[in-house]
């Protein structure tokens, strides 16, 4: 995502009984840390490696290329962040009931992360890319998912009636997460 020579490394901090040393942050990789507010903090070109950021709190947080790897978020809810510019990946997180509501999600990427019970009512995720994700009992509601290729996801649920599946892509054997609503048995 950025060019590693010029990284700022922070390592191994508690940062839920201390505050962050300062208010932006560029390219910086942060490894080990725990968080518990990171609100009105700038992150740009940033990565977070190994991080716990379970219900940390993220209000008016700007997150411009920022990308999470072996992170637990758990509860995160990512609406309160600043809307301008959003643009984040997440590789094998956990993102378990975390809240993605009416946030522009579009060409973000997710990648081997567990999912469970999130929240992306009014979310475009048009153009994201979703590869070997656990949804079970994600919400997907007045959500843009057209051009998302579900083809490695599992558990999911979604109805076609309520969401933009345009050019969306399923396997064959997924369409039962597709026709839930309607309480049929497929064989």
């Amino acid at each position: 995502m950025y060019n590693k020579r010029n990284v700022e490394s922070i390592s191994q901090i508690d940062f839920t009984d201390q505050y962050l040393p300062q208010e932006q942050f560029e390219q910086a990789e942060f490894t080990g840390c725990t968080f518990a507010d990171i609100s009105g903090t700038d992150f740009t070109d940033c990565s977070f490696i190994n991080c716990n950021f379970s219900n940390a709190v993220v209000a008016n947080c700007k997150m411009f290329d920022v990308e999470f790897i072996d992170c637990k978020m758990i509860g995160v809810n990512f609406s309160d962040t600043k809307d301008f510019g959003f643009s984040v990946r997440f590789e094998k997180c956990m993102l378990d009931y975390t809240i993605f509501d009416n946030k522009k999600l579009n060409k973000s990427q997710f990648i081997n992360c567990k999912i469970n019970g999130a929240d992306f009512t009014q979310a475009d995720l048009s153009k994201s890319k979703l590869t070997n994700c656990d949804l079970f009992g994600a919400v997907f509601s007045a959500t843009n998912l057209s051009g998302v290729d579900f083809t490695t996801c599992q558990n999911f649920s979604i109805d076609p009636a309520t969401n933009n599946v345009k050019k969306a892509r399923f396997l064959s054997s997924d369409l039962a997460g597709l026709l839930t609503k309607f309480d049929i048995i497929i064989k």
